[in-house]
């Protein structure tokens, strides 16, 4: 405890720091299981992805995940002050167990406010409660920045696993892994690195997407849902993400359309330099 002293003779004490805590309400009797971790990324194609999972699905929560290293602020609902918190999900289905980690908030970039530890302390925590749950696996959901070339193609999965067998049963349900080497940032690499180290493997699918596309990138999650739906046997109501595909490709049609008739208006007015 680190006491701070004030005017005159009383003394303020100052809490140590909270760093990341995980509260479980209730653990299910089951061990084993797969977790899929989706967290606001490039293009919140892993928020998507894992708020659609529960939504549909509608799991139980068991657990709140609080951490100081969280935006500094407050949420209301109906005029009700709430911390920000992710919570985690319990779902028994076909007789097997699967974990959801979703939420509004990881842990803060800004590197004025935050720096590395706090990412690896909100990693190691929430590890940590997926060994005390008993959970064999973890699936990381992210986005793949390929720029403008999103506006061209219908979006791949792209697979890195913590072990070549991971990564093999993840392609055979279509899965892709075109990237020689890269860098996986924050949570969604960081849960997969220390979840080696603790014997845990573990698989990060990003849905290739744009950094541009800050409200959500609709099509990138269908693609990653898509392949969840073929290897878990997921039912999903897909009506909404589908409609929503439509209109962000119709968005990029009329986007690539302005862009080449710009180009185009460009070389006619590319005049000769005459001295």
């Amino acid at each position: 405890m680190v006491r701070l002293h004030s005017l005159g003779r009383k003394r303020v004490e100052r809490v140590e720091r909270m760093s990341t805590q995980v509260f479980i309400m209730e653990k299910p009797p089951v061990k084993g299981g797969i977790v899929f971790v989706g967290l606001p990324g490039i293009g919140l194609v892993g928020k998507i992805v894992v708020d659609y999972l529960v939504k549909e699905l509608k799991p139980k929560k068991i657990a709140e995940i609080l951490s100081d290293s969280f935006p500094p602020a407050v949420i209301t609902k109906n005029g009700v002050v709430e911390m920000f918190m992710d919570h985690i999900y319990y779902l028994n289905h076909k007789g097997k167990p699967f974990y959801f980690v979703a939420g509004p908030v990881i842990p803060n970039w800004d590197q004025n406010v935050s720096n590395t530890n706090d990412q690896y302390d909100f990693s190691r925590t929430l590890v940590a409660a997926f060994k005390e749950l008993g959970i064999s696996e973890i699936c990381t959901i992210a986005g793949l920045n390929i720029g403008e070339e999103r506006m061209k193609i219908t979006p791949h999965v792209i697979a890195a696993g913590t072990d070549k067998n991971t990564l093999e049963d993840w392609k055979k349900s279509g899965a892709k892994n075109d990237q020689p080497e890269g860098t996986i940032w924050g949570h969604a690499g960081l849960l997969l690195g220390i979840g080696k180290t603790q014997g845990i493997p573990g698989v990060c699918l990003m849905g290739e997407t744009s950094a541009r596309l800050v409200y959500g990138d609709p099509g990138a999650s269908k693609s990653v849902l898509e392949l969840l739906m073929k290897k878990y046997g997921f039912k999903l109501k897909m009506d909404k993400i589908e409609a929503e595909t439509k209109e962000i490709e119709k968005a990029f049609q009329k986007l690539a359309e302005t862009m080449q008739a710009e180009e185009s208006g460009n070389k006619k007015l590319d005049l000769p330099y005459v001295r």
